[in-house]
């Protein structure tokens, strides 16, 4: 019995130690990003391409087979998913470029918000006091991190931000399908949805530039393959891996590693100004947001 119990706990360790890892490494993602000369889009369709590639070996060589009936009766919502999640990372590489990074990053975490309105809307669930009290708050850390002169002034900064939240509503859009994804979960489900977003996204890139791998430095080359097989590859892996071992408040909890990572690298690495006001809208966003999860896992 100690023995098993202790399997067990070694088990759950294992798993927040995973989960955190692959949160804190999703916060480093903006430092690559930022030295790859690509487009947005060109950049969200080779790291779809590339985390596709990496797991769909990884499936492969675990013997793991798709649900084809099962993909058959979700094929809609798996490919309204895959767009969303596309044009998401497109809209969150421009804010990258727009603004900071912790900006960006606060501005984006706001999609947990998002997903507390609109899912009495969609699924009828009641909205509580909490949830309200959490929605008002986290609506005026966002309105501390745009700051009321840059909202005023408009300018690169304020663009950043509205790309961030762009992000935060496809983000959100991505978690409400996947609640009424029940057929297919996990890694499989995330796989589909990566070649979703190829299906679309090449097309796009076709379309508003065209493709520039050739003349891609090799700096430019080495960050491409961390973010598209390690930040997105590896890391999903290690994400669904541990999140399938830990109950709803343990992942919601340490999921606040990646903003808080996004920041530090933003001001200590990247070198980037964040006033004292966005540093508070921060705290509220992520403070109340966290608060609302806790309650509801």
């Amino acid at each position: 019995m100690g023995a098993e119990l202790k399997g067990t706990m070694n088990h759950s360790l294992r798993a927040r130690l995973m989960l955190s890892a692959s949160m804190a490494i999703f916060g480093t993602l903006s430092v690559f990003v930022r030295n790859i000369p690509l487009a947005s889009g060109e950049l969200a369709l080779y790291r779809a391409v590339l985390a596709a590639l990496l797991i769909g070996g990884y499936l492969l060589l675990t013997r793991q087979k798709l649900d084809l009936a099962g993909i058959r009766r979700e094929l809609l919502l798996l490919l309204l998913s895959g767009v969303a999640m596309g044009f998401n990372w497109i809209l969150l590489f421009q804010a990258y470029r727009y603004t900071t990074v912790s900006v960006a990053t606060l501005s984006y975490y706001f999609a947990p918000v998002i997903v507390t309105v609109l899912s009495p809307v969609l699924f009828h669930e009641k909205l509580s006091r909490r949830q309200i009290v959490c929605f008002v708050m986290s609506t005026v850390g966002l309105v501390l991190v745009i700051g009321v002169t840059d909202l005023a002034r408009g300018g690169s900064h304020f663009t950043g931000i509205l790309f961030g939240l762009g992000a935060a509503v496809l983000y959100a859009t991505v978690i409400l399908l996947n609640k009424s994804i029940r057929n297919i979960s996990g890694i499989h489900r995330t796989f589909l949805q990566f070649l979703a977003a190829i299906l679309v996204l090449i097309p796009y890139v076709a379309c508003t530039g065209g493709f520039h791998l050739a003349g891609m430095p090799a700096l430019g080359w080495g960050c491409l393959l961390v973010v598209g097989l390690f930040h997105t590859g590896v890391t999903y892996c290690m994400y669904f891996s541990a999140l399938k071992e830990l109950s709803g408040q343990e992942a919601s909890i340490l999921s606040y590693i990646d903003p808080l990572v996004a920041v530090v690298i933003s001001v200590l690495v990247l070198h980037e100004p964040i006033t004292a006001s966005q540093l508070a809208g921060g705290i509220l966003i992520l403070g109340f947001t966290l608060w609302n999860e806790r309650a509801s896992a």
